[in-house]
C-alpha cells in the first residue's frame, strides 16, 4: 500500500468562509497514481472544519445563517473573558467559531475508485473557516493501490 501526505494552503476571508477544495484534492489524488483506496481530509485548526455536501450559492449563505442563529458572536462566553486566560497578546475573542466548529466535523473520508473520488453528483469537500481571515492548512492522507 502506498500512502501520501500533502498539506493544502487556504488563504480565508474575514468571517465565516466555505471553500470548495475538491479540486486540488483531485489535482492531488492525481500525482499519486492511486487507483482504490481512500483519501483522508483533516482540518488542523479549532475553529475550522469539514463537511461534504454541496457548494451551491444560496445554500451556503443559508448554512452561514444558520450557523449565525446557533452561536450568535455577540452572546456572552467564557471563553472569550481573554484576562483570565495565559494567551497571545493576538488572542481573537473567537467562542462563537469554536462552538461553530464543534458542529461540523474536523475530518472526512472518501473512497478513491478507479483513481478518481467517489463523490456522488452534487457532492463537494466543503472546507470551513469559522474565525477568518487566516492562512489555514488543511492534511490531505491518500492511502491505496
Amino acid at each position: 500500500m502506498h500512502i501520501t501526505n500533502e498539506l493544502l494552503e487556504v488563504e480565508t476571508d474575514k468571517g465565516i468562509g466555505i471553500y470548495n477544495i475538491t479540486p486540488e484534492i483531485e489535482k492531488i489524488l492525481e500525482t499519486t497514481g492511486i487507483n482504490n483506496g481512500q483519501v483522508i481530509v483533516f482540518s488542523r485548526h479549532t475553529t475550522t472544519a469539514l463537511a461534504i455536501n454541496e457548494y451551491e450559492e444560496r445554500l451556503l449563505e443559508d448554512t452561514k445563517i444558520h450557523f449565525r442563529k446557533l452561536a450568535p458572536e455577540s452572546e456572552r462566553y467564557l471563553h472569550n473573558d481573554l484576562h483570565l486566560r495565559d494567551v497571545p497578546p493576538d488572542e481573537p475573542i473567537n467562542a462563537h467559531s469554536h462552538l461553530m466548529a464543534m458542529m461540523l466535523s474536523s475530518s472526512e473520508i472518501i473512497p478513491v475508485v478507479d483513481g478518481k473520488l467517489a463523490l456522488g453528483t452534487w457532492q463537494s469537500i466543503l472546507f470551513f473557516d469559522l474565525d477568518g481571515p487566516r492562512k489555514r492548512s488543511v492534511l490531505v492522507q491518500i492511502s491505496g493501490e
